[in-house]
């Protein structure tokens, strides 16, 4: 049986109603993603059993937690979550040592899913054991309190915001430990944020919520190239690629990521310290790159790659227009002048060329 999570829920309030079905992976990360309001942290606390939905259905990985047709509700402390919030809330009578025991102490050793030094080692917290909170910058902290969720051996991790009270060298900081948790613990995490790039940069699911409706559910390459939505606009639109190092040019610092699919694709990427082998995840946004009838004689733009023209639709700002397009297989975003695409003629089913001038390595 394929691990999924299952999540209908309902909630009315007297200005905001929750209604979502979602279908979202048993494993990996899954993204939340809207603006303030729209039902991000009332998803979380529904399937948290913190919220009671008038109506809701809650199956994680073949286990229901709550099924509201039966009368059915497991109780917020017998469900196997390990809940993150903006601030780390951690005890502050109590030493790193005596909060990442708390939780761990409440376990039956034989139902433990992760020990303390482990939890240490992917948190990077073992030096900071004898320390109290109050001595914690807000990234260490933050850490102990993921590093604290997990001790819990949960089986579904659910994170608020956990970057949205630190600075932007903080979030720095945490970001590669978030991702280090997505490599090598195989426990499903639905992430809640209101920032794309922290999105783009960890997530295989999104969920784009807007006034308690899922207005899209998908892969996140899928999902940021798609023209209808509200991602596709403004200066940050942008999709996300992966590809595997396969070469190194030492002289001119440059590596070679090539693309899924079968024709060798590759981008040049400059970098002093990547591996060959190693996966990388990119963001390309839709701003950097342009569009040509032909691959043209030598410029200072190193990475082109034909395309094939899926949509083109008008952007934000009436001088231009949003092209979705396929790179064999993978998607791209462009936005280009009105007046560019009418001068390319750009339609749907066209074969151009991509000139990308800028790609941000993500981690």
């Amino acid at each position: 049986m394929t691990a999924s999570i299952q999540a209908r829920l309902k909630l009315a309030r007297d200005d905001f109603t929750l209604d979502v079905d979602l279908q979202l992976p048993g494993r990996g990360i899954s993204a939340l993603f809207g603006h303030s309001g729209s039902g991000k942290t009332s998803c979380l606390r529904c399937l948290a059993g913190l919220e009671r939905a008038a109506s809701a259905y809650i199956e994680v990985n073949g286990e229901v937690w709550e099924d509201s047709a039966r009368g059915f509700f497991l109780a917020p402390h017998k469900r196997p979550v390990g809940y993150v919030f903006q601030e780390a809330s951690l005890f502050p009578h109590l030493s790193v040592r005596g909060n990442l025991e708390f939780g761990w102490r409440r376990i039956a050793p034989e139902a433990r899913k992760i020990s303390q030094e482990q939890a240490c080692q992917l948190l990077g917290i073992g030096h900071l054991l004898a320390r109290k909170p109050a001595t914690l910058s807000g990234g260490e902290a933050q850490r102990v309190g993921i590093a604290r969720a997990l001790l819990s051996s949960p089986r579904l991790l659910l994170m608020d915001e956990p970057l949205a009270a630190l600075d932007s060298a903080r979030k720095r900081e945490i970001l590669p430990y978030l991702e280090r948790l997505h490599d090598e613990l195989d426990i499903p995490l639905i992430y809640v944020s209101h920032a794309q790039d922290e999105v783009a940069r960890l997530a295989d699911h999104l969920v784009l919520l807007e006034q308690g409706q899922a207005l899209a559910s998908g892969p996140i390459a899928q999902t940021l190239a798609r023209l209808d939505l509200s991602l596709a606009q403004g200066e940050d639109a942008g999709v996300v690629l992966e590809g595997v190092v396969v070469g190194h040019d030492p002289h001119y610092g440059l590596f070679d990521l090539r693309l899924p699919g079968g024709d060798g694709q590759l981008l040049r990427i400059a970098h002093r310290d990547l591996h060959v082998g190693s996966t990388l995840r990119l963001k390309v946004q839709a701003r950097d790159v342009s569009l040509a009838l032909a691959a043209d004689a030598p410029s200072s733009i190193l990475n082109r790659l034909p395309v094939r023209v899926r949509e083109c639709r008008p952007a934000d700002n009436p001088a231009h227009v949003l092209v979705s397009l396929e790179a064999n297989g993978s998607a791209l975003l462009a936005r280009i002048t009105r007046y560019s695409a009418d001068q390319l003629g750009v339609q749907p089913g066209q074969q151009l060329w991509a000139q990308i001038k800028s790609v941000a390595l993500l981690g």
